[in-house]
């Protein structure tokens, strides 16, 4: 990974947010007059009976996310519809960092919310997010927790997020592999959510957009049933059909969890849409 850099949809970071910025070097940037088209899915699953994910998806303004209530916490379901629910009170932004700014504030007084409402019923309620933005030739992502962020560029599919988990720390120190990491008894345990501690840390990373970027957010229902390669050549599809046959794939593995995918693909503003 090179080293950060403040670009102008990064202003707004605090102390406890990270930036780092993601390495390649694509052919042609996004034009200054480009728009963007996404599609988005969520089941349940084959073994769960409730549907504990959440997603939001506003191409309008260039703002999507997935959120994953905390297993073994209470009401999953509450704290990522939540999640979703402020999110989606964000309306157009003038600036990249004012932008980056409301994201990042409203997961915090969702934080803040749910601490209140655990505190009162003694329970933790808690969830994962992930949330990705465009703003003109740029995007940052801002997540806490395992759903994760990728970016399909000029066929070459990579993880922009980074695992805040107690296996993804293991790979870190070198303990384990990423191989080891999907079957370990621990796999299932995050570091970080929106409602697990009384101060959210929140990581960020930004980049330029490039013409025909796809992004990829998605929870661990997807990842844990898919590996990299599969999920790449099923995204290499129209939009609306890539998260369909996402979805399908992690359901005929049996999906033991909740599956929510949400497919976003950068294009010139006069290049035929996938969706109206």
């Amino acid at each position: 990974m090179p080293a950060a850099r403040r670009a102008d949809i990064a202003g707004v970071l605090s102390v406890e947010e990270t930036v780092r910025a993601t390495a390649t070097a694509p052919t042609a940037p996004a034009p200054a007059t480009m728009r963007w088209v996404s599609a988005a899915a969520t089941d349940v699953g084959r073994v769960r009976k409730v549907n504990e994910d959440a997603l939001l998806d506003r191409p309008q303004i260039g703002l999507w996310a997935v959120a994953d209530g905390v297993g073994g916490a209470s009401a999953g379901d509450r704290a990522s519809a939540l999640i979703v629910e402020t999110l989606g009170t964000i309306g157009e932004a003038a600036t990249a960092p004012a932008f980056l700014a409301a994201v990042c504030d409203r997961l915090r007084d969702t934080n803040d919310t749910l601490r209140r409402e655990a505190a009162a019923a003694s329970v933790t309620i808690a969830s994962t997010v992930v949330a990705l933005i465009f703003f003109r030739q740029h995007y940052a992502c801002a997540w806490a927790g395992d759903s994760r962020l990728y970016r399909l560029r000029e066929g070459r599919f990579e993880q922009i997020s980074r695992d805040h988990s107690e296996v993804q720390d293991l790979v870190d120190r070198g303990v384990i592999d990423a191989q080891a990491a999907r079957h370990h008894p621990h796999a299932n345990i995050v570091t970080r959510a929106v409602g697990a501690a009384d101060q959210l840390e929140i990581e960020v990373v930004h980049n330029q957009l490039f013409d025909g970027d796809i992004f990829l957010l998605c929870s661990d229902g997807l990842t844990k049933t898919l590996e990299d390669d599969e999920i790449a050549a099923r995204l290499q599809q129209p939009l609306e059909q890539a998260v369909t046959a996402l979805i399908d794939a992690a359901l005929e593995r049996g999906a033991p969890d909740n599956v929510t995918v949400v497919a976003v693909k950068v294009q010139r503003a006069d290049g035929s849409d996938e969706r109206e």
